[in-house]
């Protein structure tokens, strides 16, 4: 199983407004909890995403994308691969906004994949809920 989690709230703004802040990267790091995210382009695949933590920069790239429904942003390091799949859908007057963290590791890893996915699911699984914070207090 890479399946670190799945994580999904409903949020009381259009779909239109929730994809627009959620890939409104030089505001994303609040509910990223990070410090900062540089974007090295536009929103399309195989753009770079700079995003600085805790005195370390690392790097994501937008790997898949459907405008106004889905990125998945796509971080790499050594024999882990990081896969962070949000949706948007229209849902019952506003928006659900759905988090889907993939994590798959190789070579010497595999035997942290567990505990690797267990500390994903700690520090990430609230990142829909803290933006759907963000947009429900900004209006």
């Amino acid at each position: 199983m890479t399946i670190a989690f799945t994580s999904a709230t409903l949020i009381d703004r259009p779909a239109e407004e929730v994809w627009s802040r959620l890939t409104d990267w030089e505001h994303a790091a609040g509910w990223l909890g990070v410090d900062s995210v540089t974007a090295e382009g536009p929103t399309a695949v195989g753009t770079r995403l700079r995003v600085h933590t805790r005195g370390k920069e690392q790097h994501s790239e937008i790997a898949v994308l459907d405008p106004g429904r889905s990125v998945t942003l796509r971080s790499r390091q050594g024999g882990v691969t990081a896969d962070y799949a949000y949706t948007v859908d229209p849902a019952d007057g506003g928006s659900r906004l759905t988090l889907v963290a993939d994590v798959t590791v190789r070579g010497a890893w595999v035997l942290a994949g567990p505990a690797l996915r267990a500390v994903i699911r700690r520090t990430d699984q609230g990142q829909v809920d803290a933006l759907a914070r963000e947009l429900t207090s900004a209006n």
